[in-house]
């Protein structure tokens, strides 16, 4: 529980209205009921802010100007309201679940398995022959690390991750629920009729502060390694094939799909359900939009559209001749007909 004074405290905003204000709670603007905190930064939630049965709002001096005199609660004016709000959200919500060091009596390790310093083992976790955890690790229950593992410090994997054998991960790692790295790549060759699997025989690295979203599958290479560049961040259900080497500080969004061999540059923004064709190159600093399908290399700082995807100034032309479609044609049948009508006369 927090007054609004202590919240413009802890934010360093300026409040304007009753600084006894108290809230228990906090929510997303249209979420918030009385007694919560909220924040507001961008304009397009205006209609939503007018409307919030939240006590105390966090915001900007530019939407407080739009709503002068209207809301009964009380503001906290920053420059920037997000920021902001997670720190208030630290101050005010649990601390998060942290896991005592040890082993759990039901975790399986081998006799070749190297653990660092206060490293924590949960229940049913499986270790194999040479794995090497880093100090201060965890390993959340039912996950599986195969044979010649090699994981950092601080890293944190959360329950039933699996990571096939020889994978290399770096320091303060965070693997969520179902993530499976290393598993085969999706590699078959035609012989005699038939589909005959190619030995994938490679394996998987992952860069410091790599963190990646819950049930994400990253396939070992066939040959070589699988990479992701370090600071990359990976939404829930992506899948990225074998030998994909990924950049420095990449977005990759929700149900991206990744054909094997792709290289994608550093500062790369990949949104939601975009397709990416094999042994392509994805240029630094690009951002590929929702749904695209990208089948041509793409050149450093593109803005991508569509599938197949073009560059953004190309979409809209393309975008606005589609829109006109349905006029277009009536006007190719009248000149058809017109057409028709003159060659009668000329016969």
């Amino acid at each position: 529980m927090l007054t609004a004074r202590e919240i413009a405290a802890i934010t360093g905003g300026t409040l304007v209205g009753n600084p006894e204000s108290v809230i228990t709670g906090v929510a997303g603007i249209k979420e918030a009921r009385r007694g919560d905190a909220t924040f507001v930064g961008n304009p397009k939630y205006v209609a939503a802010l007018k409307t919030t049965q939240a006590s105390v709002i966090l915001l900007t001096q530019a939407l407080a100007d739009t709503v002068v005199g209207e809301l009964p609660a009380t503001l906290v004016i920053l420059e920037n309201p997000m920021p902001a709000f997670a720190r208030l959200v630290e101050k005010i919500t649990p601390p998060p679940v942290c896991f005592a060091p040890g082993v759990h009596p039901t975790a399986v390790i081998a006799a070749t398995a190297k653990l660092g310093k206060d490293v924590s083992i949960q229940p049913h976790a499986v270790i194999e022959a040479d794995a090497v955890i880093g100090d201060r690790s965890v390993i959340g229950a039912g996950s599986f690390i195969g044979t010649g593992c090699r994981i950092g410090t601080d890293c944190v994997f959360h329950a039933n991750v699996t990571l096939r054998e020889y994978a290399v991960i770096g320091s303060r790692v965070i693997l969520h629920a179902g993530v499976v790295l290393g598993a085969d790549g999706f590699g078959f060759e035609m012989v005699e009729g038939r589909h005959k699997k190619i030995p994938q025989l490679g394996n998987v690295e992952i860069g410091d502060d790599v963190e990646i979203g819950a049930n994400t599958a990253i396939d070992r290479a066939r040959f070589g390694t699988t990479r992701i560049g370090k600071g990359t961040k990976i939404d829930n259900l992506v899948q990225i094939g074998h030998n994909c080497v990924i950049g420095e500080h990449c977005i990759i969004c929700g149900l991206v799909g990744m054909a094997g061999s792709t290289i994608v540059g550093n500062y790369v923004t990949i949104a939601g359900q975009v397709g990416i064709a094999g042994h392509l190159t994805i240029g630094d600093k690009s951002i590929i939009m929702a749904q695209a399908g990208v089948t041509k290399d793409v050149p450093p700082g593109s803005f991508m559209l569509g599938a197949p995807a073009v560059p953004h100034k190309e979409f809209k032309k393309i975008n606005a001749a589609t829109q006109r479609l349905p006029e277009t044609l009536i006007k190719l049948r009248e000149l058809e007909q017109q057409i028709t009508d003159l060659q009668a006369k000329l016969k």
